[in-house]
This record gives C-alpha cells, sequence and structure tokens, in this order.
C-alpha cells in the first residue's frame, strides 16, 4: 500500500544510542522513503545527535530527562497523520514499519502495538522475561486483556491518539499508559507479531530490572486508582473489614461464652477498622462517579480532534497534507464555484 496521501512520521526516542541510531535512521528511510523521522537527543553523552544527523534525520533536543518527558514532547511539537514509535537502540525491526501502518489504516484503528515475538520468554536480559509476563498479567487483570505486551515501545498512532493522550509518565512507564489510555475510552486498536533483536555490541539498555520495575508497577497502582477507584477502593474495604474480623470475633466469642469483654482494646481496634472499610467504600463510590465524569469528558476531547485516517471516499476527513497543500474538499468547492 502507497502512504503519499498521509504525513508520516517517525518518532525516535534516544539516550546514547549512538552505535546504533545511524543505522536505525537509514533502515526505516529504506522503508518509508515518503516519512520524516525525528531524532529526539534526551541529553545524550555520545554522539547520537551528530550521528542521526548524517543518516538523515531531523533531530531535536529534548532536555527534560526520562522516555516519557520525551513521548509528551514529540507528541505535542509534531503534526503529522500517522506516527511510527520505535526506539534508537535497533531491537525493533524497521521491515514491519509498512504493515503496522497498513493495518492502522485498512482497519480504521487508533493504535497498532508490535508485539515483541517471544518477550515473555526470553526477552534478551535477566529478569526482564519475568517481569513482562508479570506486569502483562497484572494488567490483563486490571484493565482487560486488550494488550499482550504493554511494554513494546514499537507503536503506530493516528492523529487523535498522539493529540489525545496525556502522557503524564516521566520514565518508560510511559508504554503502560498508552494502553491505560486505549484501554479506558475503548478505542480500536491491535497488536501485530514482530521480531525482537539483542542491541549492538557496546550498546547497554537504559531499563533497570528492579528500579524500573517498582516504578512501573507504581504507574499501574495510581491508574487503577484513578480511573478505577471503585474497585481499587472496594478491595481496601474488603481488605480492612476481613482484617477486622481478626480483632473482633475473638472478643464476640468471648463475650457469648461469659458474658464480659475483657478485651476492650481489641474491641475498638477492630470497630475502627469496620469504620475505615466504611470510608473506603463510601470514597470508592463517589470517586467512581468523578472517574465516569472524567473519562467522558476524555472521550468528548478525543472526538474533537479530527480524523487523520484517509477517509477520502465520502470526504467525511482531511489528512494535514492536504490542509497543507490546499487540497481539501473546503478548497476545491470554492475553486468550482468560482
Amino acid at each position: 500500500m502507497k502512504f503519499d496521501d498521509y504525513n508520516l512520521a517517525v518518532l525516535l526516542p534516544c539516550y546514547n544510542e549512538g552505535k546504533s541510531i545511524a543505522g536505525v535512521v537509514k533502515d526505516f528511510k529504506k522503508q518509508l522513503p515518503s516519512a520524516t523521522i525525528y531524532v529526539y537527543d534526551n541529553n545524550s553523552a555520545d554522539d547520537t545527535s551528530e550521528q542521526a544527523e548524517s543518516a538523515g534525520a531531523i533531530v531535536v533536543r529534548s532536555p527534560r530527562q526520562g522516555k516519557g518527558n520525551v513521548v509528551r514532547h514529540m507528541f505535542s511539537d509534531i503534526e503529522a497523520d500517522i506516527y511510527l514509535m520505535a526506539d534508537g537502540d535497533g531491537t525493533y525491526d524497521p521491515s514491519v514499519a509498512r504493515d503496522l501502518i497498513d493495518k492502522l489504516i485498512k482497519d480504521r484503528l487508533d493504535m497498532v502495538v508490535g508485539i515483541r515475538k517471544d518477550v515473555t520468554k526470553d526477552a534478551g536480559r535477566k529478569g526482564h522475561a519475568f517481569g513482562n509476563n508479570l506486569f502483562n498479567k497484572i494488567y490483563q487483570f486490571a484493565f482487560g486483556d486488550d494488550f499482550s505486551d504493554i511494554f513494546s515501545g514499537y507503536r503506530v498512532f493516528n492523529r487523535r491518539f498522539a493529540k489525545s493522550f496525556p502522557a503524564e509518565s516521566p520514565g518508560f512507564e510511559i508504554e503502560t499508559e498508552m494502553s491505560v489510555h486505549a484501554s479506558m475510552l475503548r478505542l480500536p486498536v491491535a497488536e501485530m507479531e514482530t521480531e525482537y533483536g539483542r542491541r549492538v555490541e557496546g550498546s547497554e539498555s537504559k531499563l533497570s530490572t528492579f528500579g524500573d520495575g517498582f516504578k512501573i508497577l507504581k504507574m499501574i497502582f495510581v491508574l487503577v486508582k484513578e480511573t478505577r477507584p471503585f474497585t481499587f477502593f472496594g478491595l481496601l474495604s474488603l481488605g480492612l473489614f476481613i482484617l477486622s474480623l481478626f480483632f473482633i470475633v475473638p472478643v464476640v466469642i468471648e463475650y457469648l461464652q461469659t458474658g464480659l469483654v475483657d478485651r476492650a482494646p481489641s474491641w475498638v481496634a477492630g470497630m475502627t477498622l469496620v469504620l475505615a472499610a466504611m470510608m473506603a467504600f463510601t470514597a470508592g463510590m463517589i470517586l467512581d462517579s468523578l472517574a465516569r465524569s472524567r473519562a467522558e469528558q476524555k472521550r468528548i476531547f478525543y472526538l474533537s480532534i479530527a480524523n487523520s485516517r484517509g477517509d477520502r471516499s465520502g470526504q467525511i476527513a482531511e489528512t494535514i497534507s492536504d490542509r497543507r497543500t490546499g487540497k481539501s474538499s473546503g478548497v476545491k468547492a470554492r475553486k468550482k464555484i468560482t
């Protein structure tokens, strides 16, 4: 499929990827000759910018450290019909880029994720395979089974997704937040299996198995609280109530047997936990209504952004490239009138 009618942008967030970025840029230029390739250099201490520029990419300095901050910078800065995001370390396969974009267009999707083949079996790094599998299971339990590889950085988006995505995460949690955004708004998404390679020799992963794993777990925890407060506070309420029974039941049994309450502190502690459980349940009900209202507002904002999936048959939408070159239906109509 030809993509000449679309303004394509390839986004490569980078930090110290001087050994691999030139090859990545050249491979994507070969696969997508009509695309503009952007490399956002996140304070690299090596020659990442020079290598990317020499390979033909547009290099932008992104000073706020962290992948999430870079993605937020890219989405707010770049105007395109279709965005393809990958890493600059050479682990993602550029040869499937056209297939990912083709699926986005043909199936009228908002996001397509290139899931990494066998990443939950062998991520090529100790501890990462186990972590990928664990966090994917947690995500599916909390938000549904839309995604099987929430950490994949190989994704294609339309403009509506990119411009409606809040991008609050500062670091490697950003892919998880993207997945939650799609799941909560029930956006049309899909996955496509891709090969996942290893870094070039001498290049080091920036991902910390335990440090970033804790940050991602914290992000999932926060997103569950923010987007599914009734589930979050309902489970908290249930836990507090069960804990209260350990204090209350022995006192009740003793009272039934002797008619006395010798362990008044246990009774007070148990009733305090019951009250806390009731408060948590009530908070969950109230916050659930607020979360629904926020979801409705996000959905309305999402719908307010012009569709850029190339619906040219019925002139339902225009691509940004059309608007720039004056080929929109409105321009044509005015020309006919005159």
